[in-house]
């Protein structure tokens, strides 16, 4: 079992930054693929960015277009740590941030590829 717990999200304006942290315990080190999902009120989860991880190979991260540019996902396996960096957010960004963990490589966006989830943390940007 992974289990994964997110920093507080919050409240900001429109081209502000926020940084999400999520922190994996127990099994961490089955983890190879962790991700972040959004869900805002009435629409379906849906991917935002994801972070791959083989010891014999390299990181590999993957971003949905409507963030690429603007939020950057890195992990710091010392410390079972996974950050999403948000820059220039925007209202549409408003919505339940869900961390992700799991023990396989697929298709990163889609979340049936996860098994473990965080409780999820609101970030809210006005605008």
């Amino acid at each position: 079992q992974v289990q994964l717990v997110e920093s507080r999200g919050g409240l900001v304006q429109a081209g502000d930054s926020l940084r999400l942290t999520c922190e994996a315990s127990g099994r961490t080190f089955s983890t190879t693929t962790m991700g972040w999902f959004r869900q805002a009120p009435g629409k379906e989860r849906e991917f935002v960015a994801a972070i791959t991880w083989n010891p014999a190979i390299t990181w590999g991260t993957y971003y949905a277009d409507s963030v690429k540019g603007r939020f950057t996902i890195s992990r710091d396996n010392a410390k079972n740590t996974v950050y999403l960096q948000m820059n220039s957010l925007k209202p549409e960004d408003t919505a339940a941030y869900y961390c992700a963990a799991a023990s396989r490589l697929g298709r990163v966006t889609t979340p049936t590829l996860y098994s473990y989830w965080g409780q999820g943390t609101q970030v809210t940007v006005s605008s």
